[in-house]
């Protein structure tokens, strides 16, 4: 059993998590958020816990996590695909972070800074100074 491989992405105030669940039976643990939000389950099934009861889905479709329950995902296929989406609410370096491979050409320059594991955030030139 392994953690699913993320790849975040925070565009225009939304949120989205891809999780990647290689084989069945990989978890994303328990935890819980101070908002609702949703999960686009966009390939494969998934049994999600909230607050110890269980339910199934099969892609594709769109589960919704209501705030303040404790919730858990596990693949039950291999090579299962979640998005877990949601706008951010507020709070202080609210810029965009996305992977430049997912940026399409555009001929436009962007200054990129290095936001830890969780992705890359193109960042004006300006607020870097």
């Amino acid at each position: 059993m392994s953690q699913p491989i993320p790849k975040i992405s925070l565009v225009a105030n939304t949120w989205v998590k891809q999780m990647h669940f290689v084989k069945a039976g990989d978890v994303n643990e328990g935890h819980t958020h101070i908002f609702d939000h949703q999960t686009l389950l966009g390939k494969g099934r998934v049994k999600v816990t909230v607050n110890d009861k269980e339910s199934e889905f099969v892609a594709p479709t769109i589960i919704f996590i209501r705030a303040g329950f404790e919730h858990r995902l596990e693949a039950l296929e291999d090579d299962t695909i979640c998005y877990c989406i949601h706008a951010i609410r507020d709070g202080e370096r609210i810029e965009d972070i996305i992977d430049p491979e997912d940026i399409p050409d555009t001929g436009m320059e962007y200054q990129f800074v290095k936001e830890g594991s969780d992705g890359i955030a193109p960042t004006p030139k300006e607020y870097l100074e």
